[in-house]
């Protein structure tokens, strides 16, 4: 007899349509004999929603009844900053992650709401693709001692705590010193980053498939404060000069947090524990990028017949 397959299911609990969406793949998943699983905070908040508490019934608890390593994939109930928060949860494991983008943009979702149903058929018939997005490690360091260690998938950042003081840094790339400048902060970002805070700094759109760490200044005073794209295995630090008038805090993805002190130094490398992304559809990103913002396309011809018959 073949293990339980078991599929955990991640959702924004703030969201009533990702409540009722999770409610609706718990059932479905059950009824072809796949296990539901949810974090014991995720579960309170969709039983206190659900009538029914009878539909809740096959519902496995994350590390009290399940493991991560037995599960299968994860489905993300949101958006993309319920996919980081998911990202959180499986990362050791390595469990691949589906989106289902009930957010805004939902950069990292792979279907729509309206395309839940095929989803989780899809899961059902184990019917995706895997890949896999480039994550970094990140460390501070105070006073030549390490004292604290993350990761990020989107971006890490250093920014200043206080609004009414500017934050004095340096950058370094590959163990040299690149240029000092007072500034809000600094964004390193990966290429899934680069259409998150990134992007809203002024950075370039980078594709999935390119292997290559963004460094965007926010709002440097500084001459040379353009954003650079650097080569994927290089060590980039950012140093909070001493002369800072205030103090710095870190942030990655948003979610993990830690106060630098003038002085601290933050290093980011890429990490050699990537996220997995399971694809439903294998959708170019150009076409992405012109779903996901609108942009306008009105007009395209494409190829002539010459270059098609070609």
């Amino acid at each position: 007899m073949s293990e339980n397959r078991r599929v955990l299911l991640v959702i924004h609990t703030r969201r009533h349509e990702a409540l009722t969406a999770a409610l609706e793949t718990c059932l479905k998943l059950s009824a072809a004999g796949i296990i539901p699983v949810m974090a014991s905070a995720d579960f309170v908040e969709l039983e206190a929603f659900t009538q029914d508490k009878t539909q809740l019934e096959k519902i496995e608890f994350l590390d009290r009844d399940c493991a991560l390593e037995q599960l299968e994939v994860a489905m993300v109930l949101g958006g993309d900053g319920t996919i980081l928060k998911a990202a959180e949860l499986v990362r050791e494991a390595q469990v691949p992650l589906i989106g289902i983008n009930l957010g805004h943009v939902g950069f990292l979702a792979e279907s729509e709401r309206d395309g839940l149903a095929e989803a989780v058929d899809r899961v059902v018939a184990k019917d995706y693709l895997v890949t896999e997005r480039m994550t970094l490690d990140v460390r501070v360091i105070v006073e030549g001692k390490e004292v604290y260690r993350t990761w990020a998938l989107n971006e890490a950042t250093v920014e200043k705590s206080e609004r009414e003081r500017m934050l004095e840094v340096v950058v370094e790339v590959e163990g040299h010193p690149l240029s000092s400048f007072g500034c809000d902060g600094m964004v390193i970002s990966t290429p899934t980053g680069s259409t998150a805070y990134a992007f809203s700094a002024g950075g370039p759109v980078i594709w999935p498939t390119v292997e290559a760490l963004l460094v965007v200044p926010l709002s440097a005073h500084a001459l040379f404060a353009r954003p650079l794209v650097i080569k994927p295995e290089a060590l980039i630090a950012v140093e909070v000069l001493q002369r800072s008038a205030g103090h710095g805090v870190l942030w990655c993805d948003g979610r993990r947090t830690w106060q630098l002190p003038p002085g601290a130094r933050v290093e980011a490398i890429r990490s050699d524990r990537p996220i997995k992304i399971a694809r439903l559809h294998d959708t170019p990103f150009t076409d992405r990028l012109v779903r996901k913002f609108a942009l306008p396309v009105a007009g395209w011809r494409g190829p002539d017949e010459v270059h098609r018959a070609e």
